[in-house]
């Protein structure tokens, strides 16, 4: 039986006391045993919490007692055990990182598309379509005849436009992702960038594969999803993808049947990208995994690790990327 409800929600508005909030959620989330992460930014609120049901609708009415915060939607989905180890508030620049200045969608955005339109919009010989995800999502499933920007963060999406706007060469762009929320963002930026016809998918592809009948469907593939079901599919039903604990990246069972995948230590994608010592430290925590699963409990650590690992991973390669201008 799924005991805990997890939330994801997220709520463009501008909140210039995003910090005087922080403590009030933190407490109110405390109190009715709930864990995870939200962001406050001065442009709004993004967050993922699980907890038993009344405790997670408890901190969402807390949430939306703010005026501003009113009209926050969420998504909900359940699991047998809580995805997260503890409860944090976080203060940030961004809720979702793009890092230009003065883009914000409390500002502009472009037009939202319901999941039900979608495949009319994105089958017009006059419009672009592009995913704002990231490779390693990118590679598992995408719209038909989307462009892949192959971009390791989000950070990297503004220069990749800057430098492919020319080849466009269409008068309307429809941009895409998972939730939502960096569709927002990105549309945006377009907006600030003076682009007039800038539409994304209300809800993001889970939505629009929650709503549109798969023999309807324009989706290709799977769509990566940050919890432990790895990918969904057509109806949001888990796809056939595990994770790779070094890397966090996608991988399939024929992944797993390679010489070069060591459970929580490397797979194909990774194997030749680490360290002796990142190696030896993911042998030593997979050896304290398999000792916790022994005993029936959680290796907390282990999550935190590879979280930590695969950030560092991304600044790299975009810091590799960016040395190659």
């Amino acid at each position: 039986m799924s005991n805990y409800l997890v939330a994801a929600f997220y709520h463009f508005v501008s909140l210039p006391d995003f910090a005087d909030l922080q403590g009030r959620i933190q407490e109110c989330a405390v109190e009715n045993g709930v864990m995870g992460t939200i962001l406050l930014a001065d442009e709004g609120i993004n967050g993922t919490v699980a907890g038993k049901p009344e405790g997670v609708h408890a901190l969402l009415d807390h949430i939306r007692s703010d005026p501003r915060l009113a009209p926050l939607e969420h998504k909900e989905s359940f699991a047998e055990e809580n995805p997260f180890y503890r409860m944090k508030v976080r203060l940030k620049k961004e809720i979702v990182t793009l890092g230009v200045e003065g883009v914000s969608p409390t500002r502009a955005v472009g037009e939202y598309v319901e999941p039900e339109d979608w495949n009319a919009l994105i089958s017009d010989p006059d419009v672009v379509v592009i995913d704002t995800r990231n490779d390693y999502e990118v590679e598992i499933g995408t719209f038909k005849g989307a462009v892949d920007p192959k971009t390791t963060s989000f950070r990297e999406f503004p220069d990749w436009f800057r430098k492919q706007a020319d080849n466009l060469k269409k008068p309307k762009i429809a941009m895409f992702c998972t939730g939502g929320i960096r569709c927002e963002k990105s549309t945006s930026f377009l907006k600030a960038e003076g682009y007039e016809e800038v539409f994304h998918l209300k809800g993001g592809i889970l939505k629009y594969l929650e709503t549109v009948p798969e023999e309807e469907s324009l989706w290709e593939g799977e769509c990566f999803v940050f919890d432990q079901r790895v990918s969904v599919g057509p109806g949001l039903v888990p796809g056939p993808y595990d994770l790779c604990h070094a890397c966090r990246h996608p991988i399939t069972e024929e992944d797993k049947r390679s010489p070069l995948y060591q459970k929580g230590v490397s797979c194909p994608k990774c194997h030749d990208k680490q360290s002796d010592k990142q190696r030896q430290r993911f042998e030593e925590r997979q050896k304290q995994v398999d000792l916790a699963s022994s005993r029936g409990e959680n290796h907390i650590a282990a999550d935190q690790e590879v979280q930590k690992e695969r950030k560092k991973a991304a600044k790299k390669e975009h810091a590799i990327r960016s040395n190659r201008k």
